[in-house]
């Protein structure tokens, strides 16, 4: 039986967080006439009381396993003790409890600054890294010019690092860590600091590290990056393994709880809702590509957006319009009922409508989005605005992806048509009919 090559039994992290007996917040003029009346007390009543301890708990009851060879992603929201769990694993901090067994070297790179010495160019911290790991000299060396084509420095190699940028500095300090063959390399949301070239670039290296029966811990963020990597995943919630098991399964799962978004609004009083005495909003619902309830937009899948609203008198001419908006208030698009045929600029009798506007699969690019519903009167007068009224977290499921890990910009992602044809008198061949 394969001896795991990393072992978390029962891992508890106590940190004590400390708590004045005053008031937290003050005024200037406090401060500054609380100077004397402070000090004075100080001489009468003696010192002031030390501050009021409480214990913190940011790992509690942790365990599980990881085997050699195994790329395992660390998911959960900030807060959730994924970066403390790290530092444990990577012998920068002393568990409180439980215990850690580790089969091999440990290679790190968590947060930016840390692992390089400022005042020592590149080159040198190339071979201070290598010694901390335990390799000889000539080990490095054989590594050197791989790890400096890989970090894009080449120019910078003698320069103390201290004058880098932080996207030069992780570029050398993950060359330095994924190319000194660790048997384990721990990696934490730093890579978000480099360009998505550079995520790409790094994600291929840390597969490869795995395919060569080396161990990968990765926590991110970018659930889909997690996903094309790992093949399991520990899910943290609140310093706990909330589940842990497929990575494809648990990000599904984490999305879905953590996604925290609207994706329904009902009026129940018509007096309170957007309108007037002819006409108001009932409610505006998000629903998926099968009529329920939509819980997470696919990106290569429809949203429907549902809109219900009363007519209080006959003969009210209505319409409808949508606002998008991203998650960066960029105004994405709008969209009014203009093309709907059986009720645009017609007079409506009293009762509820119903009507629905369709987002395309394949439109919108990954992340959050928030819609606005206009109630529209004789076609140019908005009787009733909810704005920002729903909103949903527009996720990538890989698809069309290939061996793309990063990101695109922008907040549409269409998938524009091409065609390439042979260009004539090249390679002597002529052009397609």
């Amino acid at each position: 039986m394969t001896m795991p090559a990393i072992c978390v039994e029962n891992l508890g992290k106590k940190y004590l967080i400390s708590h004045r007996q005053r008031e937290q917040y003050q005024a200037l003029r406090d401060v500054i006439t609380g100077g004397f009346s402070s000090a004075y007390r100080r001489l009468v009543k003696g010192a002031v009381p030390p501050p009021r301890e409480e214990e913190f708990w940011a790992l509690s009851g942790v365990s599980f396993d990881v085997k050699p060879g195994e790329r395992v992603g660390i998911i959960g929201r900030n807060g959730a003790g994924k970066s403390t769990l790290l530092k444990v694993l990577s012998r920068i901090t002393e568990p409180t409890a439980g215990s850690v067994r580790i089969r091999g070297r440990v290679a790190s790179l968590l947060e930016v600054g840390t692992g390089f010495h400022p005042e020592l160019t590149g080159r040198e911290n190339i071979f201070l890294n290598g010694a901390i790991l335990g390799m000889q000299r000539a080990e490095i060396k054989r590594k050197f010019d791989e790890i400096v084509d890989f970090a894009e420095i080449e120019r910078f190699l003698d320069t103390p690092v201290k004058r880098y940028s932080s996207g030069m500095y992780v570029r050398l300090a993950f060359a330095v860590a994924a190319h000194l063959e660790p048997e384990i390399l721990v990696v934490d949301e730093v890579l978000a600091v480099g360009d998505a070239q550079f995520q790409k670039k790094c994600l291929g290296k840390m597969e490869a590290v795995g395919q060569e029966g080396r161990t990968v811990i990765f926590v991110s963020h970018n659930m889909t990056a997690v996903q094309r990597l790992c093949r399991k995943a520990v899910w943290l919630e609140d310093g706990r393994v909330c589940r842990q098991g497929d990575a494809a399964a648990l990000v599904a799962g984490y999305l879905k709880h953590c996604c925290e978004f609207a994706n329904r609004r009902v009026w129940e009083d018509p007096a309170l809702a957007p309108g007037n005495e002819h006409a108001s909003l009932k409610s505006v619902t998000l629903l998926d590509a099968a009529g329920e309830l939509l819980e997470l937009a696919d990106l290569a899948a429809p949203v429907i957006v549902e809109v219900e609203y009363l007519v209080h008198r006959p003969g009210a001419v209505l319409n409808l319009s949508l606002s998008l908006y991203s998650q960066d208030d960029v105004y994405v698009l709008a969209s009014p009922s203009t093309s709907d045929p059986n009720w645009y600029l017609k007079g409506h009798p009293t009762g509820t409508f119903r009507s629905r506007c369709q987002i395309p699969g394949s439109l919108l690019n990954e992340g959050r989005f928030s819609l606005s519903v206009l109630l529209v009167q004789d076609g140019v007068q908005v009787i009733g605005l909810a704005e920002r009224v729903v909103s949903f977290d527009m996720v990538d499921s890989g698809a069309g992806r290939g061996n793309f890990f990063g990101t695109w910009g922008g907040v549409v992602r269409p998938p524009l048509q091409w065609h390439t044809q042979v260009a004539a008198g090249v390679g002597g061949e002529q052009p397609a009919p």
